[in-house]
């Protein structure tokens, strides 16, 4: 993991839920619809996680519905909260992870009125143009509550406050957020948000969409059986369960912010920092890299054995501007200089030290300028 700096985009699986993977794969593989003892022993293995994930979250457990990942449990939220409401108009910000902006234009294909909001220069979503958004046939708002290129974290109890003043629904995408900050005060007042279990040391193929059980929706899939009716499929017990003890075990760990406040005092003046670290209390970073391409900062680092990225790895690939640079104004020149990297509680000092050495002489490199490195 030392010079893995891409958590972000995923995280290696933790021993712990490794092993609990392989223990209920090996002794809970029952389908938990079926009503025999060994279903009968998964069912229940599936409802203590249930059960204990809702109590890491500080929600009811009835409104945990488990999932193939974040962005199945953010199309499965936003349908559920556009079916329970009476308009046909959205508002999302305009930095939204891909899976919730494919799901609006979608609906916008199909009639919907779409209103997306931008960000502040510091990538703060924009308040006064928010409520300036909302007509008499808005239905619902979603806001991601951790930004996943920048880490700003936004202020959803603002938001939420003035959704409850218009009668509003709020979704929030809570995955990258979930083992990054406290979000149970966010998740007792939102109407729905997704979690991912790889986010935090679980498998890849797991997540959960929590749903206000007050709240009547009509499932996209009609006549399905398993987790209420809301998504078909047999359940991934194992991966379920490998998901809880990740939760349970990477929550709020500490000193992971000391080591992002240590490897940006050791960059250059090449580097500048995109968004307002006042509300960036995660560890995630983007960076612009002044007059270097960032996907030749990707490859330079990877060609030293360092693992970053230059932005969400759901957008890379794509042509135009990053979104969340997009939202905030910036241009696609600033996309081309975008580099982001996230920290891992396993890293130490050392680590992210070593890893600005490198990233200060890509940029020594690049631009033939002759420097002695700090730091080696």
């Amino acid at each position: 993991m030392e010079k893995y700096f891409d958590c972000a985009a995923t995280t290696p699986m933790t021993e712990a839920a490794l092993g609990a993977f392989t223990k209920a794969a090996r002794e809970f593989y029952g389908n938990t619809s079926s009503v025999h003892d060994v279903g009968t022993k998964a069912h229940s293995l599936l409802e203590h996680s249930r059960e204990t994930l809702a109590g890491l979250l500080g929600v009811e457990a009835s409104g945990l519905f488990f999932t193939s990942g974040g962005t199945e449990s953010n199309w499965l939220g936003m349908e559920a909260m556009m079916s329970a409401g009476g308009g046909n108009h959205l508002i999302l910000s305009a930095a939204e992870h891909s899976s919730i902006r494919r799901v609006v234009e979608k609906k916008e294909r199909e009639g919907w009125s779409v209103t997306r909001v931008p960000l502040t220069d510091g990538g703060m979503v924009d308040l006064k143009s928010l409520e300036e958004a909302i007509t008499a046939e808005t239905v619902v708002v979603s806001v991601q509550l951790v930004n996943s290129d920048i880490g700003t974290i936004q202020p959803l109890n603002e938001i939420h406050s003035l959704c409850k003043r218009h009668n509003l629904l709020l979704h929030s995408d809570f995955v990258q957020a979930f083992g990054k900050i406290d979000v149970r005060e966010a998740a007792s007042f939102v109407d729905s948000f997704s979690l991912s279990a790889h986010k935090i040391g679980g498998p890849k193929g797991v997540g959960a969409l929590y749903i206000r059980p007050s709240l009547s929706f009509e499932p996209i899939f009609p006549s399905v059986t398993h987790e209420s009716g809301v998504r078909p499929g047999t359940v991934n017990t194992p991966g379920v369960a490998s998901f809880i003890v990740a939760a349970d075990s990477t929550l709020r760990e500490d000193g992971i912010l000391d080591l992002k406040t240590t490897f940006l005092k050791q960059l250059r003046e090449d580097f500048e920092v995109v968004g307002d670290v006042r509300h960036q209390s995660v560890p995630i970073v983007g960076l612009l890299v002044k007059g270097v391409p960032g996907q030749w900062m990707v490859l330079e680092g990877s060609r030293h054995g360092y693992a970053f990225s230059t932005g969400s790895a759901c957008q890379s690939g794509m042509d135009g501007t990053l979104p969340t640079l997009d939202a905030m104004g910036m241009t696609e020149e600033d996309s081309e200089v975008f580099i982001r990297i996230s920290f891992h509680p396993s890293h130490t000092k050392e680590d992210v030290i070593h890893l600005a050495d490198c990233l200060n002489q890509v940029v020594v490199d690049y631009s033939g300028e002759k420097v002695e490195m700090a730091g080696r």
